[in-house]
């Protein structure tokens, strides 16, 4: 088996020749994907302090609220298209895959722009690495073919 570097932007968007258990796990994670950006959109503080450990209380706290909230509603569209093409266009699961690989990896550029000072770690930076690892290794997976050529 050799990677087909081609399958990031298929012929035939339509049709999967990968693995099925490469779609069913990228599947779950955009599920979660939904869920996250739910939280950020409709809990009363956005995830911040409930989630993310930052004490709302300060001043400009209702900001910081307001901008886990617009963050929530930004990361529900993107969702939502991703899983629309995934659905639709199967063909298009690598191409997905480097999408959202790209994402932990942006995301530790931003946090190494400025610290973000926190009660504990939050979630996303404490999962950071493993969703990167698990999605390079999804996208890899997604360029193999079952079939030899």
């Amino acid at each position: 088996m050799k990677l087909d570097i081609k399958k990031v932007f298929p012929n035939n968007p339509s049709k999967f020749e990968g693995f099925r258990i490469i779609r069913l796990i990228v599947l779950l994670f955009m599920f979660v994907m939904v869920v996250r950006s739910c939280i950020h959109l409709f809990a009363p503080d956005g995830g911040a302090q409930s989630i993310a450990g930052i004490d709302t209380s300060v001043e400009g706290g209702d900001n910081i609220i307001a901008i886990f909230h617009q963050w929530g509603a930004i990361q529900l569209i993107l969702a939502i298209l991703l899983l629309v093409l995934f659905l639709r266009y199967p063909g298009l699961t690598p191409l997905i895959l480097l999408t959202l690989t790209f994402d932990p990896v942006l995301r530790f550029v931003a946090g190494q722009q400025m610290s973000l000072t926190t009660i504990g770690t939050p979630p996303g930076e404490a999962l950071n690495g493993v969703a990167f690892y698990l999605l390079l290794v999804l996208f890899l997976g997604s360029l193999l073919n079952k079939k030899p050529n």
